[in-house]
């Protein structure tokens, strides 16, 4: 949207002021019944855009004190016609958001805000509900605790349900899958997805968008091949036995052919080695991928916490699907948990293509727009800040090594820190935070730490680190959703002074940094200090680092910057790559899950399969068994009928291997025929069989389901390691997930028969059907 539709739409709304500004309380708040009859009658929530935007900076003027800026109604323009609007931080995100979440809560549809962490939901849906509430619209937080006396489908429903719902981006998703796993439709709780604003949109969509959300579900018998994979990759020599590239490893040639001496196999890729080979793939990630206090804590407890890289916080109860999770225990030489199959399974990316109008909001979002434009069909409208910006960004400090980087950064936060201008300290990883700390404590200066060991206090930390003389040591500050605001005395010293030590994995982690001071027209500065043994620059390579740092070889500054800033580039470019490729990789899976998920939901809105098909896929797993034998004796026929068809033996089958072929499979119709008419004959009407025949079709749907979700989630590590063989990964993956998708069809149908031949019926207390399926 070109800037001046925005300031158009803006005039419109001003000009709609006055008279609402004239309208008494009652007069305001009944406003929201005569939009949704207006909507009711045809109207389109763009027409009724000016008056509903004007009515509601009516409403937060008069109930929260607090009235828009321009800008925060320039934000909420955007949001509302699907833009990702970049607002820098501290231009009051929360209350722009207030604006199009009523218009489109007007439809009646669903309406969702979500952000980065419960606290934030829970605050804002506290904050922003009395608005809401004069208004007439009902708002729910999605993060609260179960109300006693009420089941969780029900609690949830209560809050779907609601016109405007706040939660979090991971609870919606779970809450999304558990929706698509009831087994009744009594117990769905979800509306149809309408529209949604993501707050810190670029982290959600971005940087959490290659880790998917996984339901587990039954466990799978634990596998003794973590302590024999494990140990294999630790007798491994890097560029001979195997390669590493970012977040990718793989086997060498010559590394393949030590695999098979050293299991004593032959085809290390070929079908049979399946488990083999995955727990190879998965201990060569866990080893050389994934670093402790960068990816993952270990807890006091001895249990593996994963940390969300752009915000140092600890993801608690996430594992790492398809057995990752086990391979780093094992690495880290702690309890291996249960490694369960995953039952159900979707990304952040395709979770928020579900909605047919989708919104976010970020301070750095407009670095992205290439990306977003391209995979969620997002264009980026960057809103001007209320007041002009006073930062002062310093050029960035170039060094060799981590000691000189860190003296000189250090140096930088005393000389500060005697004035008493309040100092952040950001840097990229746990251990990045100690060292810093380690070196405050030998000069005797007083501090905070925030990272994921010390999250509790979050809040309080960020509140105090604008006062005179506080200086707080943090890790990455996306999401944290609590501006710093400035003591008394503190913009005469300059404001807060954000030092950042180590080049970011990408720019938005570094503006996200320097968006800490200088909010709201604050005055404030930051700088950075980099190097060449910064993370970033070393994930890139080793190689620079023997070139330059290990031989004490000289380097121009220009080089050196050169250097530095050509490894983030190359950084972001494969993270980019990363994220593309777990596109690609969902595309089968959004695909096959669609489609599943549609069958369910007709399966559970009442929909049934005809008795005609019943007996169709009978005859065709009969022809599949005839095929398979196309001499069968009489015990592997009455096998055949005692496994899929009727307990009841028969001896119509006794010279089966002399009949001919067209006799047997005439004698063999006539009895399935016959088992069917005498299954039908228990039930007393066709909707009691129709029932019977839908809990036995959605029972079968779901197990085969969830052997497939589970298998594609082991698949994708078992390619990973197929760029060695010379294949491509993508399509290996894309073909061999087709070929288990057909598998799957021809397991539910014989699925769906044996249920249906062979099930029990009976009732519950409340009169409901079950079955005893066999």
């Amino acid at each position: 949207m070109a800037n001046r539709k925005l300031y158009r739409i803006l005039k419109k709304i001003k000009q709609e002021q006055p008279a609402v500004r004239a309208l008494s309380d009652e007069e305001l708040s009944g406003k929201t019944g005569e939009f949704r009859m207006r909507i009711a009658q045809g109207a389109s929530a763009d027409s009724l855009l000016p008056e509903a935007f004007a009515v509601v900076c009516e409403a937060d003027r008069r109930i929260l004190g607090m009235e828009p800026y321009d800008c925060q109604i320039l934000g909420g323009v955007a949001l509302h016609y699907g833009y990702l609007a970049e607002m820098n931080t501290g231009e009051g995100k929360t209350l722009t958001a207030t604006l199009p979440l009523y218009l489109n809560a007007l439809t009646g549809k669903s309406t969702i805000l979500v952000t980065a962490n419960d606290y934030l939901a829970e605050r804002d849906a506290k904050e922003m509900g009395p608005v809401y509430e004069f208004l007439g619209i009902t708002v729910r937080s999605g993060v609260r605790q179960e109300e006693e006396g009420k089941t969780h489908n029900a609690w949830k429903r209560q809050i779907y349900n609601a016109d405007i719902v706040y939660t979090t981006h991971s609870t919606l998703g779970f809450d999304y899958l558990m929706n698509n796993l009831v087994s009744s439709a009594e117990d769905r709780f979800m509306r149809e997805f309408y529209y949604v604003i993501i707050d810190e949109a670029d982290m959600v969509l971005m940087d959490a968008a290659t880790m998917p959300l996984v339901i587990s579900g039954a466990p799978r018998v634990q596998s003794n091949l973590y302590e024999i994979a494990d140990f294999f990759v630790t007798t491994l020599q890097e560029d001979r036995d195997y390669i590493k590239e970012e977040n990718s490893v793989w086997l060498t040639d010559e590394g393949v052919a030590y695999a098979e001496r050293y299991f004593r196999i032959n085809g290390f890729y070929e079908a049979e080695n399946f488990e083999l080979n995955r727990h190879v793939t998965l201990a060569l990630k866990a080893h050389f991928t994934m670093e402790r206090n960068k990816d993952y804590v270990v807890t006091e407890k001895g249990e593996i916490s994963l940390l969300d890289n752009s915000t140092g916080r600890v993801l608690p109860g996430m594992k790492l699907r398809g057995g990752i999770h086990q391979a780093l225990e094992t690495k880290e030489k702690v309890q291996v948990t249960q490694e369960n199959r995953s039952v159900a399974s979707i990304t952040y990316q395709n979770l928020f293509l579900l909605f047919p109008r989708m919104s976010g909001m970020s301070g750095t979002i407009a670095d992205a727009k290439r990306e977003l434009r391209k995979i969620y069909k997002k264009k980026v409208a960057v809103i001007p800040p209320h007041k002009p910006l006073q930062r002062v960004d310093q050029k960035d400090l170039f060094f060799k090594t981590a000691e000189q980087q860190y003296e000189e950064a250090v140096r930088e936060v005393l000389e500060r820190h005697e004035t008493g201008q309040p100092v952040l300290v950001m840097t990229s990883t746990i251990a990045d935070t100690q060292l810093v700390s380690h070196a405050l404590i030998e000069k005797q200066v007083p501090h905070s730490v925030l990272n994921a060991n010390n999250a509790y206090w979050e809040a309080q930390i960020i509140k105090e680190a604008g006062q005179k003389g506080i200086v707080t040591v943090s890790t990455g500050m996306a999401g944290r959703g609590t501006d710093i605001r400035l003591g008394d005395g503190v913009a005469e010293l300059g404001g807060l002074a954000v030092i950042g030590i180590g080049r970011m994995g990408n720019i938005r982690v570094e503006r996200q940094a320097r968006g800490r001071a200088g909010r709201q027209g604050d005055p404030g500065c930051s700088q950075f200090f980099v190097s060449l043994e910064d993370d970033a620059v070393s994930a890139v390579g080793e190689k620079v680092l023997e070139r330059y740092v290990d031989k004490d070889r000289r380097i121009s500054k220009g080089h050196l910057r050169r250097l530095i800033n050509g490894t983030q580039k190359v950084q972001e470019e494969r993270s980019a790559a990363g994220r593309q490729s777990t596109v690609d990789y969902d595309k089968v899976l959004k695909r096959q899950r669609t489609m599943m998920y549609d069958v369910r939901n007709r399966l559970l809105d009442g929909g049934s399969l005809e008795q005609q098909l019943i007996l169709q896929l009978a005859w065709e797993g009969v022809e599949r068994f005839l095929k398979e034998h196309p001499h069968p004796a009489a015990g592997e026929i009455n096998r055949y009928m005692l496994d899929n068809l009727s307990y009841r033996l028969d001896n119509r089958f006794l010279n089966a291997r002399h009949m001919k072929k067209k006799m047997l499979k005439k004698k063999i119709r006539f009895y399935v025929e016959t088992v069917w008419k005498r299954k039908t004959e228990l039930f007393s009407s066709e909707e009691e069989l129709r029932e019977y025949i839908r809990l036995c079709s959605l029972r079968a749907i779901d197990n085969a389901w969830v052997e497939q979700v589970d298998y594609l989630q082991q698949l994708q590590y078992v390619v990973s390691g197929l760029a060695a063989a010379q294949r491509n990964p993508v399509f290996e993956y894309h073909r061999e997930a087709y070929d288990s998708f057909i598998r799957m069809e021809n397991v539910i149908k014989k699925d769906i028969v044996r249920n249906v031949f062979l099930g029990q019926k009976s009732y519950g207390k409340a009169g409901e059907m079950q079955v005893l399926f066999p």
